[in-house]
């Protein structure tokens, strides 16, 4: 192991001159930090010490790792260590930094090595009467006695000063992005063992009421570390380069539940079982040296008055990470909660946490940065705390049994301060809402029982109804229309609910795309690829000493004779080459690629070098045009080939090579006979078999194929009945692909048919007997049967899969028809089902399986009146990946469709028009913080609104104002009796067509009615009044 000690010479260097710069500035400023120290010890003892204090912070600060028994002094001139040979070793590279270095080596002789001390100690008096320790901190060991004995001398003459809160401001406290960087890592792998391991776990032992003690629960979460595969596979995705054997535990896992509970660091699980009821689930993790915590408490069944002290928790958690930014007084935040305590529930006052959190970094708490009512240090833009608001032993006014009678609530984030705005929380997609939090297991009988019985209200009969049941009597006459029937309350609270997912949507958003993450749209910056094509002289080809064009096909290299000497190009710097002919010679053009070029989409390939110069093309002349010709075709062939078996490299780079499957040998095998699998091996249809073995599951045919699909490598394992389908399937979706055959496959399917396709209906001797209806009664009961016993057959198998894969995959999902709605996600009509964690295709290839985790935000198309169709869009919360469009979804399923959606908690909008994603996603991708910045994903739902306003607007437009109304009344009721003659002519018009009247007679009889109705005396009037 010593031989693989390397120290980061660079970073040494940079944190000892920035703690000298501090110090030296202190002495100009009073002396207001380091007390006027002229220097100081940093000693460590033997390295079995228990626990971690500033020292071994120090140590790994400047060197990234623990030395014991090592000594070192600091003046502001230079730093003097005292250790062994063996460590100095590896202290002789960081010699010649701008601070000096001097290594003290000890040996085997007591006298040399007390000299060294002496040194030590004239260094120290030298230096100043102050010499700066750290008082808290205790070494142990024979190193550490025998320089306290040679220290004692001369500590009548020097006063000794605690330098620890200067450490923490000059070194610890503010963090630099690389040790950011590690924190943030330390931080997401924290929240996906919480989330993604801890609650399942505890969901599954609540849910059965198995009886699992608090240490053997903590016991299985902190052996989950070891298993790689898992960070790999978290939805919080790691950096490629994380590496999972670098973390170790700091704190915990601690567990608690049943009345019984400890806020402090040092707690632990106990050896009782888990309750349902308040559980407190604490974890902290080092990554690189540097830790991060993250706590949450999870109610089950919680009353009225535990989900209102936890309301009131995370609004104190909430305003102490909200006011927490640079310049701030560390208890300000503190006098801040317990503001917000006393104005809403004062008699919690004593309950809550006497401090609420610290510090945390490479020490798991920095006590000098404490968040108490007494701490004055103010806060610095880099600086790093974890935040633990909590109340302890509050009294339930409801409990459920004796266990409850108690409770304590505990929220833990660690954060980082930043200039001018709110903090990054590190840990704040570890969900700790209330909804997310609170587990409900009692039915609803259960519920009912416990409230107290509402008054029934009366019901009134309609006469009009008689005997038939009123919740028969539906709005509408039509079948067709009632699914379309939108209930208001309803509708009502899913647009709440879809507000508030909304909410939460943004908020999170910001928080994952903060500025403070570093390269925030995750896309790698491109880079100009280099190509070698020969590394030696004597890799040419024997014929470039003609001074000719070669072909290089072994090396994809073209070779052209340039200025009298072979150059090499190679094809993937060639765009294209062409033949022209002019008079008796043939010209031969070959067109390179290079930045700024404009090739389609690829135009964008940066250089290292930007002034450097690029030939865009080399044209070559020759009288021989059949050879000519010759190289073109060769060079276009090999650029053929080249591009494609790039494009297979690319297909194939998220091909996993996956673990050898352990068979079993020794007892009989699970497994299910004549069945099918698609994607088909070599596009022919056979019968095979799949066995259950060790890690996984084996497939193989009558040809001898094989396929093997390991545990590891499941994400989804699915069952689908025959009911109301041609086949029954068992489906697996994997985390990576794999290759079946000569093609990569994410999804494997395992199915056989439901009807007897062998069953030969006339060589059936009943059929002599029996005739019409009866045999055709028969043989469906015979096929229910056989379906029946094939579902149950395949359910069972699909149980056993699932058992046997254990931890690794979450059971067999079963998709809900009943929910499930047409739609086309590729190229046919199909009926899309969801399922528990799912929206998922299994009947026709291809496939569709869309894990409902993995959505950001649905939206619906062409949702407009008159349409019968209209469209979704789902789009994942990795923006680079394409949305899902599941096109001409029935206007009669889009109630349905919403509903779900909401039930499963994901956010959706409609709008009226097809948008352009492809520049909607590269525009969020581009900068996904300015887009959060902007409103998110709000610029969807405000089509919709628009457009109803510019409804209104337009239907606002025919409003009349009073006065013009009272006017037109006025004229209604001068012209209704002109109204009213003229219905009564047109009613008498159509009774006279009928007699066959002619028009002298109707225009006769048109004069008598005016002359009876006073109207040509009133005409006559007028006219002698004109």
């Amino acid at each position: 192991m010593a031989d693989e000690v390397k120290i980061d010479k660079h970073a040494f260097h940079d944190h000892l001159a920035q703690l000298v710069a501090a110090w030296k500035h202190d002495k100009r400023s009073n002396d207001a930090l380091f007390g006027g120290v002229g220097s100081m010890i940093i000693l460590m003892g033997r390295a079995e010490e228990s626990g971690f204090q500033k020292k071994n912070a120090m140590h790994f600060w400047l060197l990234g790792y623990e030395f014991p028994a090592t000594l070192m002094v600091f003046t502001t001139e230079a730093l003097y260590i005292v250790t062994t040979a063996k460590k100095a070793k590896h202290l002789e590279p960081l010699k010649g930094g701008k601070v000096p270095l001097e290594i003290l080596v000890r040996g085997k002789d007591p006298e040399q090595n007390a000299k060294q001390f002496e040194k030590c100690l004239d260094l120290i008096k030298g230096a100043g009467k102050k010499v700066g320790t750290i008082t808290k901190d205790s070494s142990t060991g024979p190193f550490a006695d025998e320089w306290k004995a040679a220290f004692s001398e001369i500590s009548k003459e020097i006063e000794e000063v605690d330098i620890s809160t200067a450490l923490s401001s000059a070194a610890l406290a503010v963090k630099d992005e690389n040790e950011l960087r590690s924190m943030r890592n330390a931080s997401r792998a924290c929240t996906g063992l919480l989330t993604e391991y801890f609650v399942e776990e505890m969901s599954q032992i609540l849910d059965e009421e198995k009886q699992v003690m608090h240490d053997q629960l903590a016991s299985k979460v902190e052996n989950k570390i070891d298993d790689p595969k898992f960070f790999s596979g978290l939805k919080s995705k790691l950096p490629a380069d994380f590496d999972a054997s670098q973390l170790d535990w700091v704190y915990g896992p601690v567990i608690q539940s049943g009345g019984s509970y400890d806020m402090k660091l040092t707690a632990t699980s106990d050896n009782k079982p888990l309750h349902a009821g308040t559980i407190i689930a604490g974890l902290g993790l080092r990554y690189k040296s540097y830790n991060s915590i993250v706590a949450r408490t999870y109610m089950v069944d919680p009353n009225d008055s535990q989900e209102s002290n936890y309301k009131l928790l995370m609004s104190v958690h909430e305003i102490i990470i909200k006011e927490a930014k640079e310049g701030v007084v560390i208890n300000e935040l503190y006098k801040k909660a317990l503001g917000i305590i006393q104005s809403k529930k004062p008699e919690l006052e004593k309950h809550f946490v006497k401090s609420a959190g610290g510090g945390i970094g490479l020490e798991i708490r920095d006590v000098t940065l404490s968040i108490n009512a007494k701490n004055n240090r103010t806060l610095q833009d880099g600086m790093t705390l974890c935040i633990s608001s909590g109340f302890s032993d509050i009294e339930n006014p409801k409990p459920q049994d004796k266990q409850s009678r108690t409770y304590s609530l505990l929220i833990s984030d660690t954060i980082r301060i930043r200039r001018d705005q709110e903090p990054a929380n590190f840990t704040g997609s570890a969900a700790s809402d209330l909804g997310s939090t609170s587990f409900f297991f009692k039915d609803d009988e259960e519920a009912e029982e416990e409230e107290e019985p509402a008054p029934k209200a009366k019901f009134k009969k309609d006469p009009k109804v008689g005997a038939v049941a009123t919740g028969n009597i539906t709005k509408t006459k039509l079948r067709a229309e009632r699914a379309t029937q939108i209930n208001d309350g309803a509708e009502a609270r899913r647009k709440e609910h879809q507000k508030e997912l909304a909410h939460q949507k943004q908020e999170s958003g910001l928080k994952q795309y903060s500025e403070a993450t570093g390269n925030q749209n995750g896309v790698a910056q491109k880079r100009f690829k280099t190509f070698s094509s020969y590394k030696r002289d004597d890799q040419f080809p024997s014929r470039v000493k003609d001074l000719i064009v070669v072909v290089d096909v072994k090396a994809s290299t073209i070779v052209l004779p340039i200025m009298g000497r072979p150059v090499p190009f190679h094809i993937n710097t060639i765009k294209n080459a062409s033949k022209s002919d002019e008079g008796d010679f043939a010209y031969l053009r070959i067109n390179f690629l290079s930045p700024g070029q404009g090739v389609g989409r690829k135009d964008d390939q940066p250089f290292q070098d930007p002034s450097a110069h690029f030939v865009r093309s080399l044209t070559l002349r020759s009288k021989d045009a059949d050879r000519m010709q010759d190289i073109a075709q060769q060079i276009t062939d090999l650029r053929k080939n080249a591009v494609r078996r790039e494009q297979e490299k690319k297909q194939l780079e998220d091909v996993v090579e996956q673990d050898k499957l352990i068979e079993i040998r020794n007892r009989k095998l699970n497994k299910l006979e004549n069945i099918f699998v698609r994607p088909a091996m070599d596009g022919k249809r056979t019968t095979g078999e799949v066995e259950v073995h060790h890690n996984g599951l084996r497939y193989h045919d009558n040809r001898g194929n094989v396929i093997d699909v390991l545990f590891g490598n499941i994400k989804h394992l699915f069952f689908q009945p025959s009911q109301h389908e041609l086949i029954v399937i068992i489906h697996i979706h994997l985390k990576n692909p794999i290759m079946i055959g000569k093609k990569k496959a994410k999804d494997v399917q395992f199915y056989r048919e439901a009807t007897d396709m062998q069953f030969d209906e006339t060589g059936n001797r009943k059929r002599k007997h029996r005739y019409g209806d009866e045999e055709e009664f028969e043989q469906e009961q015979q096929e229910r049967r056989q379906r029946a016993l094939l579902d149950k057959e395949f359910k069972n198998f699909a149980d056993k899969v699932a058992t046997a894969a254990g931890d690794e995959i979450g059971g067999v999902d079963v998709p809900f028809r009943e929910l499930g709605f047409n739609g086309v996600p590729n190229r046919s009509s199909v009926l899309c089902q969801p399922a528990t964690d799912c929206l998922v295709q299994l009947t026709e290839p291809p496939f569709m399986v869309l894990t409902l985790d993995e959505i950001e935000t649905v939206h619906l198309e062409r949702v407009q009146f008159g349409l019968k169709n209209f469209d979704m869009v789902c789009v994942f919360k990795d923006f680079h990946r394409p949305p899902v469009h599941i096109n001409t979804i029935p206007v009669e399923s889009l109630e349905g469709v919403k509903d779900w959606l909401d039930s499963v908690n994901i956010p959706y909008s409609e709008g009226p028009l097809n948008l352009n994603w492809g520049t909607i996603m590269k525009t969020i991708t581009a900068d996904p913080h300015q887009f959060f910045v902007d409103g998110g994903w709000s610029f969807l739902s405000t089509e919709s609104d628009d457009e109803d306003e510019e409804d209104e607007e337009e239907e606002s437009a025919f409003e009349m104002s009073e006065s013009d109304l009272a006017v037109s009344d006025e004229s209604s009721e001068d012209e209704s009796e002109f109204d009213e003659d003229a219905s009564a002519d047109e009613g008498d018009a159509s009774l006279d067509d009928e007699s066959g009247e002619d028009w002298d007679m109707l225009e006769k009889k048109a004069k008598k009615k005016d002359r009876e109705g006073g109207l040509e005396d009133e005409d006559n009037g007028k006219k002698k009044r004109r």
